[in-house]
């Protein structure tokens, strides 16, 4: 797991590991710790979630799990899911850009993004059904919240791939581009956002993310409560009095 600066205020978290990334307890570990440092650091403003060029992620190391008994994964699912919900709760824009397969717990890693860009020849697919298993980090909630119950029912039930086509058409993913194209696609936006008003982003995922884990009327007070709150903040100054002096669109946040 590396995790670099590759532009001002952006970082790439890069999962490495031979020879299509195959997510196990230590690619997991090294997930969490990977989301704490870009969490700590207040230089950095966005994130790139990236496999390489072959691959995103194809899901969880078969073999290291079939090893492993109820009581084992009693202990260890704990972990498993944490790893993701740290990547999750990064407080900054999260932009996955995916190549090639991104299938189990590489699909649920691409969910754990904010937004997601796909490789013409990406395919993504929830197949733990055919190994008598269900997805266990995230992929029953993430992905029903994203692309609705019904369409999540379909992929988790039958297990199959989905083209990155039908992935943009169900809203799994928000742009399909060339392969080669990714990665510095995903990097451009990141750099765009990264130059955005931090707090106002952060308070934005936090209300969207937040509002979904519940009902509407507490949803709304989570944003009612975001929005104030960033009358105290130098984004608020910044955006309102450049709008004041120059018109829309053309505040320089710091």
């Amino acid at each position: 797991m590396e995790v670099a600066e590759v532009a001002p205020r952006v970082a790439t978290i890069r999962v490495d590991r031979p020879k299509l990334n195959p997510l196990d307890s230590h690619v997991q570990a090294e997930l969490k710790r990977a989301a704490e440092q870009v969490t700590a650091d207040p230089d950095l403003r966005a994130v790139v979630l990236y496999g390489g060029p072959i691959a995103f992620a194809a899901g969880a190391d078969i073999k290291e799990m079939a090893a492993l008994s109820y009581t084992d994964m009693v202990l260890r699912s704990g972990a498993l899911q944490d790893s993701f919900t740290a990547i999750a709760r990064i407080p900054k824009p999260v932009i996955a850009a995916v190549t090639g397969f991104a299938l189990g717990g590489g699909c649920e890693l691409a969910l754990c993004a904010d937004l997601r860009v796909a490789a013409t020849d990406a395919r993504f697919g929830q197949p733990e059904i055919k190994l008598g298993l269900i997805p266990g980090a995230g992929g029953t909630q993430r992905l029903s919240r994203l692309v609705g119950p019904a369409r999540a029912k379909d992929l988790v039930f039958t297990g199959r791939m989905v083209s990155a086509e039908e992935a943009l058409r169900i809203g799994l993913v928000n742009r399909v581009v060339a392969p080669e194209d990714v990665y510095p696609n995903a990097l451009a936006w990141a750099a765009e956002l990264a130059a955005g008003p931090a707090f106002a982003l952060r308070a934005a995922k936090e209300a969207i993310d937040r509002g979904l884990e519940t009902d509407l009327v507490t949803g709304l007070e989570i944003e009612r409560a975001q929005f104030a709150a960033l009358f105290a903040t130098p984004d608020r100054t910044t955006g309102m009095q450049s709008f004041i002096d120059h018109g829309p669109g053309k505040a320089v946040f710091d």
